[in-house]
Parts: structure tokens; sequence; C-alpha cells
């Protein structure tokens, strides 16, 4: 089954030197039918003016991953982790039993990111921060795994959680078929362009949740990128 949650529908709104769409609903406007998926439980898109930022705060038991679309982020943590992360790239904080920390956008044009939490398997666990480049190149018309829970994906940044990140880079008219036997639930956004998704058409912005399918067919009808977690079954 899919259930597409077009822009429009989603939740967020402009604050200035924030712009935000949320794909989950997080706050008390949000669409109330936009419910988690498993452990995935937030994807907001932000897009964070210059010389601003989220100020230094907490989190605790969550797994963080931010890709970063356009601009840069700069991290700074109470664990000591700090660094940037640019476009294309990827960063992964591990909450833990507790952490403090802030993301500004330090450079001289917007920063554009996706901000990924998914619950941990196990509550607690010391606090980390990480950050790796992911060349675009090594995902041209193929899933690369960019963060995961899997043990077997010794090229991820790991997470502690039973889901991956993965994302892929199509030219229009090509296409990926995946098979989903492991898989619960997933969700899909093209970073921007079209594609379809089992013959479902999503547009840049939109999301697309996936129940219970045996096989994941991707077919770029423009030029895109793609980012999709999937939820392990237990």
């Amino acid at each position: 089954m899919l259930v597409h949650r077009l822009k429009a529908d989603l939740g967020g709104g402009d604050y200035g030197w924030l712009k935000a769409r949320h794909h989950f609903n997080v706050t008390v406007d949000g669409n109330p039918a936009h419910h988690p998926l498993g452990a995935l439980v937030v994807w907001n898109d932000d897009e964070i003016a210059p010389g601003t930022g989220f100020p230094m705060h907490g989190h605790e038991s969550m797994e963080i991953v931010s890709y970063v679309l356009e601009g840069a982020v700069t991290h700074r943590d109470s664990a000591g982790g700090q660094g940037r992360t640019e476009a294309g790239d990827v960063q992964v904080m591990s909450a833990g039993t507790g952490i403090r920390h802030e993301e500004r956008n330090t450079g001289i044009v917007s920063l554009r990111l996706f901000q990924i939490w998914l619950r941990p398997r196990e509550s607690g666990g010391h606090p980390r921060w990480n950050t790796r480049p992911f060349p675009k190149s090594d995902r041209a018309g193929q899933w690369a795994v960019l963060a995961s829970g899997m043990s077997d994906d010794e090229n991820a940044l790991p997470i502690g959680a039973d889901a991956r990140v993965l994302g892929a880079t199509l030219k229009a008219g090509q296409r990926m078929s995946t098979s989903c036997a492991n898989t619960r639930q997933a969700y899909l956004v093209p970073t921007h362009g079209v594609v379809t998704v089992n013959g479902e058409r999503v547009e840049a912005g939109d999301g697309i949740a996936i129940f219970d399918e045996t096989q994941l067919v991707v077919e770029a009808i423009e030029d895109t990128e793609v980012v999709l977690v999937e939820v392990f079954r237990p």
C-alpha cells in the first residue's frame, strides 16, 4: 500500500529565519494523518537563512540523521562533537542518555537539509556524533546506504535504530527495482524533479509512505535525487 503525502498537505511554516515542511505530525497544528512509521517519527525539510540556526538545545534516546541538500551545516555538541557537513553529505547524532547541540548556517547562502529522527532499538547509551562525505557518483542509478542500524552496512554511518537511510540519483528515464522482503514500512522523498513509485507520481516536496509492498520500483520522470528510509521488521 502507498500513501501519498502531498507537499501542500504537510505541516510546518515560515518563521523568517526558518522555512519548514514537516512530513510527520510534530506540532499541535500539524496534519494528524501524518503519523509515525514505526521507528521513523520525524522528517523535516528545513531551509535555514544565513547567519542563523538552531541554538543549543537537548535530546535523549533519539537517532537524528541530517542530510544536507544545499549549503552546509555547522554542528557543535556537549559531548565534544563539532564539524561542518556540506551538500550531499550526511551527519548522524545518537542522543543516547542525553546531549545538547546546535546546528547553524554559518555560510552566506541558505542551508537546506532533511532532519530525520528515528527511535533507537534501546534507550540510553553513550551520546555520539559523526559525519561523512558521500560522493553522488557512488549512488548514480543505484541505492547507496548513508546511515544504518544493520551491522553488515559497513560503509554507512552507524545508527542505533532498526532502520537505514538510503540515497540515489537518477537521470530521466532511469529506474531502480528493490525487494522489500525485510522492510515493514518505508518513506521516500525526491529532493527535486519527479519520480514514480510503483506507478504513483511523486513530485519534489512530496513524500510517499510505503506499507507491506513486496517490490519497490522507482522511475525518474525528470532528473532527480531520492532519499529513502526503510524500517525493518522486528
